[in-house]
């Protein structure tokens, strides 16, 4: 290969990778582009790093975090997706990625997978779950209407409420029911109805549209709000068919706007019937009771005695009661006086001093039993002291030593002589007699004949 010895410029690696760089941002300042996610992994920074890719080729891509917050659905691996982007190179690494700004899932579209989705993770959180669900009240005093003020919906609702109950409080909370700004006024008139705290129960209603149309109640926000709110909210949103995540949150779910209004209020003129029929259900047992009573009076009426008359059998119970106590008390107080009399006979009988006197008797008897016990018991004892001591002078060694024996030992070891032939001529012995020992060296032995 030729080299041309032409003035040649030496790139380094920043300048060309810089360059190329500049030549990538410029020529693909913003793309459309499809593919599957793989390999998708979110750091502590929470952006989201993933390879973009199809049959036969693939690219790096990333969404930083603060382009996240458009997002309706979280990404996934296996996931096909559209998304707007820019192509960028990344100068460390020498490698190019698309550095996307927005995307949405192919197929089932963003929406309806964003509902799922949150559908899925508010249903974990017990959002949806029966029993933080509140009870409607009965018969509200005041209610809220959350809508819009200019729809057919809350025209059919008001219609509704003046035919079953025509002087019942509403009150109109108007709210925008989609695009920009409705899910922050919708949260907004719940908070208000929470602070306020006079009103029983909410409507939270709009009527049909598409998935999009209802996107403001498929909203987490208003979720949120719906379950923290004090105050019941019934969910009153599109057609029976259409269902939001409003509608798994609030207390109550009703299938039209209209249906909403049958269910919150109750129909004036049932309920002015039953108090009616109630009324005279009452009225009748009230009159019965009272005639029962009547007859009751003029009964016990008639077997009531005069109460002077009463006075005086009280009165003369009274003294009869005085009279037996005033007998009973001599009674008792005389059986007290014999008891008394009977005991002090019998402590003069139990005198200590006589006691004493006995035992006083009693002791010096057991006192000379005691002295003679020991004079004959120490004489038995002295009598076997002198017999034990004339056996063991008997069997005394010395006493033996008293009739000529003595005892013989070979020195230096002092062990005891009994035969002559254990002792050799010219050894050394010593001779214990009853008084003192000898000395003495064998001069010769011999045998018993």
């Amino acid at each position: 290969m030729r080299i041309s010895s032409a003035p040649k410029h030496l790139y380094t690696v920043s300048e060309l990778t810089s360059e190329l760089k500049g030549l990538l941002e410029e020529k693909y300042p913003f793309i459309w582009i499809y593919g599957e996610i793989s390999n998708f992994r979110q750091p502590g920074s929470g952006h989201f790093y993933f390879t973009l890719k199809d049959e036969t080729a693939q690219i790096s891509a990333v969404v930083f975090r603060s382009q996240q917050v458009g997002l309706k659905f979280l990404p996934q691996n296996g996931m096909e997706i559209t998304g707007l982007g820019r192509i960028s190179l990344y100068e460390s690494r020498g490698s190019y990625q698309v550095i996307l700004e927005y995307m949405e899932p192919r197929g089932a579209g963003a929406l309806q997978k964003a509902f799922e989705q949150l559908k899925s993770r508010l249903s974990d959180e017990g959002l949806f779950d029966p029993k933080h669900k509140k009870p409607t009240p009965f018969l509200p005093s005041k209610i809220a209407m959350i809508t819009s003020p200019t729809g057919a919906v809350i025209h059919d609702m008001l219609n509704i409420a003046a035919r079953r109950f025509e002087n019942i409080h509403i009150r109109i909370f108007p709210v925008k029911v989609q695009g920009n700004g409705a899910v922050e006024q919708i949260v907004a008139a719940i908070e208000i109805i929470n602070k306020e705290k006079n009103i029983d129960v909410a409507i939270l209603a709009r009527g049909g549209g598409s998935l999009e149309d209802l996107q403001a109640f498929n909203s987490e926000k208003v979720a949120r709000a719906i379950f923290t709110s004090e105050v019941p909210i019934v969910s009153a949103v599109g057609h029976e068919t259409d269902y939001t995540i409003a509608d798994f949150v609030a207390d109550l779910r009703a299938p039209t706007p209209s249906a909403a209004a049958e269910l919150v209020i109750p129909v004036k003129r049932e309920l002015k019937n039953s108090c009616e029929s109630l009324l005279r259900t009452l009225t009748s047992k009230m009159l019965g009771t009272m005639e029962n009573h009547r007859l009751h009076f003029y009964q016990t009426r008639g077997r009531l005695v005069h109460p002077k008359k009463r006075i005086q059998d009280h009165l003369l119970r009274m003294d009869d009661l005085y009279f037996r106590t005033v007998h009973l008390v001599d009674n008792k107080l005389q059986q007290y006086i014999e008891r008394l009399s009977w005991k002090k006979e019998k402590l003069w009988s139990n005198n200590p001093a006589k006691l004493v006197e006995k035992l006083n008797i009693k002791a010096d008897q057991l006192k000379h039993n005691l002295q003679l016990f020991f004079r004959i018991y120490l004489d038995n004892k002295r009598s076997r002291l002198g017999e034990l001591t004339a056996g063991l002078a008997a069997m005394n060694p010395l006493a033996i030593l008293d009739r000529g024996y003595s005892i013989t030992r070979v020195l230096p070891g002092k062990s005891i002589v009994r035969d002559a032939d254990l002792v050799a001529p010219g050894q050394q012995m010593e001779i214990t007699l009853a008084k003192g020992a000898l000395t003495c060296r064998v001069e010769g032995k011999r045998n018993h004949e």
